[in-house]
């Protein structure tokens, strides 16, 4: 699986999961994010999770349909 590399910006110490999948372009909206993640698999560093403002820290590696993403 080819890892992409999802940078925090300037500043700050984390990003939230649906930040995440808003920059990944798997969801348009932020909205979007609480009914994506009732109906589809994401694991972040290899656990399931659900919560949408769930923060994400360099070195955390998330896995969604088929992709992966590490934050740096």
């Amino acid at each position: 699986m080819n890892r992409k590399i999802v940078r925090i910006k300037e500043g700050e110490n984390y990003i939230t999961l649906n930040v995440l999948l808003k920059l990944t372009n798997i969801i348009s909206t932020g909205g979007e994010a609480k009914y994506y993640l009732q109906e589809n698999e994401v694991l972040v560093n290899d656990i399931l999770e659900n919560r949408r403002g769930r923060k994400l820290y360099p070195g955390d590696v998330i896995k969604v349909e088929g992709k992966e993403f590490e934050i740096n």
